[in-house]
């Protein structure tokens, strides 16, 4: 009797239970990637390459010792993050019962699980898809245990919750956006596409607070401007490939351990740095003319902006190290939340920019400091994958946002042929 309402109980009964499989699935890759990643960081099991989680276990807890006395650390020009960090590095404590670098760990896994669960809230919204999950749980163990061994996984689940709010509730976008931003700059970028005022009035509000609380409260909070400002050009960037050419040619200078990483040092050097410069500016001038064009505002707009923009410096930036990937998987991540995003090809090669970017740091890292073919090749990959990522989600972005210029009307159109034929 009733053949189009049983029809849709069955399309709706079949896509309940597609859904529910689906589900399955990604949290079942997911815990088994993660447990992979822990038996990692815990050494369990030893993974190829230089040890990654040396950060946490002496630098990360050298800083925890100082930070715990009440000022920041001065002397250390590795230390190059904004004040807000300081609660990323002393976060273990509040997990007292472990060690630091096992602490630290537990926290990094409760962010990435953050993480997840914040996508699959997204997804499964009406309109939305489980895609931008599925980016996150297959690209974060493309990266290997790197992920786990750095603080910014913490900044990314902020600076998922950020976006993730931006439609629906402006103000709290813009205070988390702000409280990302301090901990470590680049989630400001997040608010390239926002256009309500409650959004810039909350991360004003929000910067302007810890900014004035840590001043108060811990000397030197500021001190990594400075720090930031003296870096050079690191071997994994862009920049850096001119000297591993220049090596096979002669150039006579350096690979050592500064600032924290390694980075080429010699003649030339301060050039390519600020031809980096250069193109992150540039890169900041398409940004501002795409915001002065853009008409087209749409649910997923905000997600695409953020992710294009992060692209464009990490992509210029005179530092590329592994975890500014995580910053990448995870605004892709978002935007593939939602269904008109067109940022899928951009995802995908950044999902393979991850892939080599584990084989060039840490599986063979000492090729890439020898500057031999192996190291040199993977390098132009990872590079030129994040290169193409950023022209195509650039002209992705401005398509659909920008609208072509209208033809003139046609009795202007006629109207101006007719006086250029009239004599003069």
């Amino acid at each position: 009797m009733f053949p189009h309402g049983g029809s849709e109980r069955q399309g709706i009964w079949v896509e309940t239970t597609d859904t529910r499989r689906s589900l399955a699935w990604l949290l079942g890759v997911w815990g088994l990637t993660r447990l992979v990643l822990l038996l990692f960081v815990f050494k369990v099991y030893v993974f190829p390459g230089p040890d990654v989680t040396s950060d946490v276990s002496v630098i990360y807890q050298g800083w925890y010792e100082v930070l715990r006395t009440g000022t920041f650390p001065l002397d250390d020009v590795t230390w190059q993050y904004p004040p807000a960090a300081a609660l990323a590095i002393l976060s273990p404590a509040l997990v007292f019962w472990l060690d630091y670098p096992s602490a630290f760990f537990v926290l990094a896994f409760c962010a990435d699980l953050v993480v997840v669960l914040l996508l699959l809230y997204a997804g499964l919204r009406p309109g939305r898809t489980l895609r931008g999950a599925w980016v996150w749980v297959v690209g974060v163990p493309l990266l290997g245990p790197t992920v786990y061994a750095r603080y910014d996984v913490m900044v990314t689940a902020v600076a998922v919750a950020a976006l993730l709010a931006g439609a629906r509730h402006p103000r709290v976008m813009g205070a988390l956006t702000a409280f990302g931003a301090m901990l470590k700059v680049w989630p400001v970028l997040l608010l390239v596409a926002a256009r309500r005022r409650g959004a810039w009035a909350s991360a004003a509000l929000t910067v302007g607070a810890l900014a004035a609380l840590f001043a108060l409260a811990m000397p030197g909070a500021f001190a990594f401007l400075t720090f930031q400002r003296d870096r050079g050009t690191e071997v994994e960037s862009l920049g850096a490939l001119v000297f591993h050419v220049a090596r096979h040619f002669g150039w006579d200078g350096q690979v050592l351990l500064n600032y924290g990483s390694v980075e080429f040092l010699g003649p030339h050097v301060d050039v390519v740095s600020t031809a980096a410069l250069a193109l992150s500016g540039l890169a900041f001038g398409w940004l501002l003319l795409w915001r002065l064009r853009a008409r087209r505002f749409l649910s997923h707009t905000l997600a695409d902006a953020a992710f294009v923009a992060v692209l464009m410096f990490v992509t210029t930036s005179r530092v590329i190290s592994p975890q500014y990937l995580v910053w990448l998987v995870g605004l892709a991540a978002v935007c593939l939340c939602f269904r008109g995003s067109r940022m899928a090809l951009s995802a995908g090669l950044v999902l393979v920019a991850s892939f080599v970017t584990v084989l060039e740091f840490p599986v063979w890292f000492s090729h890439v400091v020898a500057s031999d073919a192996l190291g040199v090749t993977l390098l132009f990959l990872r590079n030129g994958l994040l290169v193409l990522a950023t022209l195509l989600a650039a002209r992705a972005l401005w398509r659909s946002t920008v609208p072509r210029s209208a033809p003139l009307p046609v009795p202007a159109q006629a109207t101006r042929a007719k006086e250029t034929s009239l004599p003069s």
